[in-house]
């Protein structure tokens, strides 16, 4: 179970080991301010996804578990990437002088279609790069693409992210709530945490609480890191010592929640702020070659990326749930920044 689930977050999370790896390996050839702003917004889609989907699936109803009551939960949340996000505007971004050639667009890693008719041209001037040959070359053109996006191997071009969880209830009508994976995996590892708690605040109103209406405030985070090896690529263009990439995830929120809880039919809502960041570093040595006739130069880079994204908005969800006893099947859509589809069955006690 634990490795099936960092399996679907490494699905994306590290799409810079898989169908990735080679067009973020060639964005090096790059000066490293333009690297870093390309492969920015290449990412931006599935980082701050990511966030969102995490910020997702805490509950399913607003009313609380009795003292040591309980559920486990498991579920997926799908966030969907806005159609926006699905290529960027390469001339937005304001590159250095030496992109001496670029497509007004490029695909993001959830957009669609391939970028190899995309060429970008990078000239560097002579005796203007120490990690050249010392600084002492001749001017230098090297060519290189961008990354294919593979939005249209997801359905929707979308995020998905798993909630599996367990939840207790405590006294005074609280509820806790945690995810948890330890850290697992060789050649790509990670590991998951989440808090939550949710406090029903039904009795407030008064004749309410005679009510099938439940009404609730809650709050959570969720923390998750992956690392994964950059494996050196064969060929001579470009080699990699001790590459290492790390994603590191950070997500929360507080919502309001009301429920109506009927016998079988459960309808649920909530509305709310979430918030995040995630930071991709990679690290390691790059060795990059560039041609001058019949001549080689080597470019040595070391650590040569790092990225910061940041996300914040309203959210707003509602949602339906039937109980068949014990078992539970549940399903709701979330309007905000990356609109979110979450389903998934949990077994309830108490």
């Amino acid at each position: 179970m634990k490795k099936s689930i960092l399996g679907i977050l490494y699905l994306l999370a590290f799409s810079i080991n898989t169908k990735a790896q080679d067009g973020l390996e060639n964005i090096l050839f790059a000066d490293i301010s333009d690297a870093n702003k390309l492969t920015l917004e290449y990412l931006r889609p599935a980082s701050e996804g990511f966030i969102y989907g995490m910020s997702n699936g805490w509950y399913h109803t607003a009313k609380v578990h009795k003292i040591l009551g309980f559920d486990i939960t498991i579920g997926a949340n799908f966030s969907m990437t806005p159609s926006s996000m699905e290529s960027f505007n390469v001339n937005a971004l304001n590159l250095s002088s030496r992109i001496t050639q670029n497509p007004s667009t490029s695909p993001t890693v959830l957009g669609s279609g391939s970028a190899v008719s995309n060429a970008f041209q990078v000239t560097i001037p002579a005796n203007s790069d120490p990690n050249i040959n010392g600084g002492v070359h001749p001017e230098l053109t090297r060519n290189f693409t961008m990354p294919d996006g593979f939005g249209d191997d997801l359905p929707l071009s979308g995020v998905p992210t798993p909630a599996v969880q367990v939840s207790v209830g405590l006294p005074w009508k609280l509820e806790a709530s945690v995810r948890f994976v330890p850290e697992i995996g060789d050649d790509v590892s990670g590991k998951l945490f989440g808090l939550a708690f949710k406090k029903e605040i039904t009795s407030w109103f008064g004749p309410l609480d005679k009510l099938p209406l439940h009404v609730s405030i809650m709050g959570g985070f969720t923390n998750m890191t992956v690392n994964s090896i950059i494996d050196d690529p064969s060929g001579n263009e470009i080699n990699i010592s001790n590459g290492l990439a790390q994603l590191k995830l950070n997500s929360h929120t507080i919502q309001a929640l009301a429920s109506l809880n009927f016998p079988i039919i459960n309808i649920y809502g909530g509305f709310g702020y979430v918030g995040g960041s995630s930071s991709l570093s990679v690290d390691g040595t790059y060795d990059l070659e560039y041609q001058d006739g019949a001549i080689s130069y080597r470019r040595i880079l070391n650590d040569p990326l790092s990225l910061d994204y940041d996300v914040s908005g309203f959210t707003t969800t509602v949602g339906a749930r039937i109980s068949l006893g014990f078992f539970k099947i549940f399903g709701s859509y979330t309007m905000q920044e990356f609109n979110t589809l979450s389903a998934g069955i949990a077994l309830s006690i108490r």
